[in-house]
């Protein structure tokens, strides 16, 4: 695949319902709709017109140990579901929009609702017990991992700890499914 693209974006604030706290984290439906305003994310409607689809896989590991990545984030029946959004718990990120756009891993985040900074995932900061690292590709994407545009067939990997904490090997790509 390509390389990670960054975009310039931080959010400094604190959107509603943001988990910051330990892993494992939920699917965390809890003020979806309040987050997705927020943050600018649309949800979508059955009759929407969907031009943009595209699928990313996400890994996330804290002190070496895989932490999973939810099924049903962005989907909540009273909200509708989110342009980005998973079905199942292997990973597989949806991101269906009614516009091309670029969409980050920080968009992501915001839907989930679990803290990702330049420094701190959920409630796991740099400092002695490890840091804030992120791969796409298998390659070490360098500056705020918020700002990483998701790319289709990327295997994307987050993971907070220390050097010797890492995966190894390194994800670097994803079998996806047929007819995705």
């Amino acid at each position: 695949m390509g390389t990670a693209i960054l975009i310039s974006r931080s959010r400094d604030e604190t959107l509603p319902g943001t988990m910051a706290g330990e892993a494992p984290w939920p699917a965390n439906q809890a003020e979806l709709a309040a987050r997705l305003d927020a943050a600018g994310l649309p949800a979508l409607n059955a009759m929407e017109q969907l031009d943009f689809h595209i699928h990313q896989h996400l890994d996330v590991f804290v002190h070496g140990q895989p932490v999973e990545v939810p099924a049903n984030v962005g989907i909540d029946p009273s909200v509708g579901l989110a342009v980005l959004h998973t079905h199942d718990a292997t990973g597989l990120i949806h991101v269906e929009s009614p516009e091309r756009r670029d969409f980050t891993l920080g968009d992501f985040f915001d839907v989930w609702g679990v803290r990702l900074t330049r420094t701190c995932l959920g409630g796991y900061c740099d400092g002695q017990d490890g840091a804030l690292r992120v791969f796409v590709d298998g390659r070490r994407v360098q500056g705020d991992p918020r700002d990483v545009v998701i790319r289709d067939r990327e295997e994307i990997v987050v993971a907070f700890g220390a050097s010797d904490e890492l995966p190894d090997p390194m994800p670097a790509s994803y079998e996806f499914p047929e007819g995705l």
